[in-house]
């Protein structure tokens, strides 16, 4: 990045303030414009500069970070990472800021564990710099009525991925006709879910997601999902059974691999180093189902920053999958789709409201 990304701290604590000050100056891409206790310090500050990127808290004195956001979006969009506690409330409540346009959630910065420290300066910067290029596309807090797709199926039968999963030396098995779709998100990955998900209908196929976003916070997110889509969504736990009709979102912090025992597809929740900067990794996600679902398999990448999950979805389509990539159209950032096209990972391209038909057009 040539230009340096210009960000505004807002938050009331001068530890937490500081904190970040310290993680995102060592960035050599990142430049701090300035900090602000409250939202009133930071509108005085933007009417002097306008920063790159907002690092906004949301329980702050004067005025919530959620009523700054509405007003910041409907008067001068600006990208915003929210910085939350880990915390049930503060997770909903930061959920409900991605609907209103922010970009990206980070947990907030803790001083202790070593590897903890470090794992969190790494999400923080790559959080900033998403946002810094990522595009605003929808008014926010003003959903457009999404027409549901109509069942298709009468009855259904029952640092890089080497790092959790070692690379696959033979072609999986035969194919079978059950399928199984496994989707990797990032940046927007949040909104796009959505879109994808609740179009779906109940008899849809097995579903696993991996979407970077920090721990606790995806419990949060898959019963938001649950309760406006037609198929049943949650947080997959260790030996999930992968079942038509559900989607199983892995946990934040822990990678999600697709396992097969005979006729059955389960899921495996497991610690382990990030993989491609990221835990979950979708790189992880995709060589698993490369693996033990093979042709059986569909492949979705979607928005978000970086390369996490086109080396996979390679390995996927190398044994048989079908591989469908969000086209940059309708990416808030056009990063992971792109690296898989440059890698002929992909079989298709299609703009984010047509990939729910190409998938049940495909599991048909």
């Amino acid at each position: 990045m040539s230009k340096k990304i210009r960000t505004l701290i807002v938050d009331d604590s001068a530890v937490v303030r500081q904190a970040m000050v310290e993680i995102l100056s060592a960035d050599p891409n990142i430049e701090i414009m300035a900090t602000a206790g409250d939202p009133i310090i930071a509108a005085e500050k933007i009417r002097h500069e306008v920063p790159t990127v907002i690092v906004l808290d949301i329980e702050m004195p004067r005025m919530d970070g959620i009523t700054f956001l509405q007003k910041l979006m409907s008067q001068h969009p600006i990208p915003v990472v929210i910085c939350s506690s880990l915390t049930e409330k503060g997770s909903e409540t930061a959920l409900k800021a991605l609907e209103y346009g922010a970009v990206e959630i980070i947990e907030k910065p803790k001083m202790g564990v070593k590897q903890f420290i470090e794992e969190s300066r790494i999400n923080i910067c790559d959080a900033v710099k998403a946002a810094s290029v990522a595009r605003f596309q929808r008014n926010y807090g003003h959903r457009k009525p999404i027409k549901a797709l109509p069942s298709v199926h009468k009855a259904q039968p029952k640092l890089t991925a080497d790092a959790v999963l070692a690379n696959p030396k033979t072609k999986s098995m035969i194919r079978t006709t059950e399928k199984v779709v496994a989707v990797g998100a990032s940046t927007g990955g949040t909104e796009a879910l959505r879109e994808f998900l609740e179009v779906l209908p109940h008899d849809a196929p097995g579903i696993v997601i991996v979407q970077h976003m920090p721990e606790h916070f995806t419990s949060g997110f898959a019963k938001r999902l649950d309760g406006i889509c037609r198929i049943s969504v949650k947080e997959a736990e260790d030996n999930d059974t992968v079942l038509p009709g559900r989607a199983l979102i892995a946990p934040g912090n822990r990678h999600l691999l697709l396992k097969r025992s005979g006729a059955r597809y389960y899921v495996e929740v497991k610690d382990g180093p990030l993989v491609c900067r990221h835990r979950p990794s979708v790189d992880v996600l995709f060589r698993s189902a490369a693996r033990y679902a093979g042709v059986n398999a569909v492949g979705v990448i979607m928005t978000g920053m970086g390369d996490d999950g086109a080396r996979g979805m390679k390995e996927m389509k190398d044994a048989g999958a079908t591989t469908i990539a969000q086209d940059e159209a309708t990416c808030v950032v056009y990063g992971m789709p792109q690296e898989a096209v440059k890698m002929q990972a992909v079989d298709a391209i299609h703009p984010l409201q047509n990939i729910a038909a190409a998938i049940l057009k495909e599991c048909n």
